[in-house]
């Protein structure tokens, strides 16, 4: 037995750059903020959609109004990690795990949480919510997600 493990071990696994590189996609939607810097709205590789934290921006790169609620920027950022998904092929609905950034855990969470739970309520993805001391352009959340693809209708 151990030395069917040993073997499993020695061997390389086939997973060259080359060969993993090829099926990385990029995803693009124009219904949510553009990225900031150098990467991408969420990347596609072998059935899985790793979304980048999508903070409270609307689709044309602006903030929300002055001093938005914690209900209004949930809103907003599941409204653009649904939009990525959508441009994926895919949905909340397929969402297998959630990453929450909140910069007041005591003020923010429960606000939060109502909203979250309108989208993921018979669905309920793994999800780690984490108080972070900052966020990027001075949001109060951010959300990233991994997701599966839907899958295609057998004709």
């Amino acid at each position: 037995m151990f030395s069917s493990i040993r073997s499993a071990i020695a061997r390389p696994l086939n997973m060259t750059a080359k060969r993993f590189s090829s099926n990385l996609v990029p995803i693009k939607s124009a219904n949510a903020p553009p990225p900031a810097a150098s990467y991408s709205q969420a990347i596609k590789v072998n059935g899985f959609i790793y979304v980048s934290g999508q903070i409270p921006f609307t689709p044309d790169n602006k903030p929300l109004s002055e001093n938005p609620s914690i209900a209004e920027q949930a809103e907003q950022v599941i409204q653009n990690v649904s939009n990525i998904l959508d441009a994926a092929n895919s949905s909340l609905q397929h969402v297998v795990k959630a990453n929450v950034f909140l910069t007041d855990m005591k003020t923010q969470f429960a606000e939060f949480n109502s909203v979250y739970a309108k989208y993921f309520s018979e669905h309920k993805p793994a999800r780690s919510c984490i108080a972070v001391k900052e966020l990027p352009l001075s949001v109060d959340l951010e959300m990233e997600v991994v997701a599966v693809e839907k899958e295609e209708p057998k004709l």
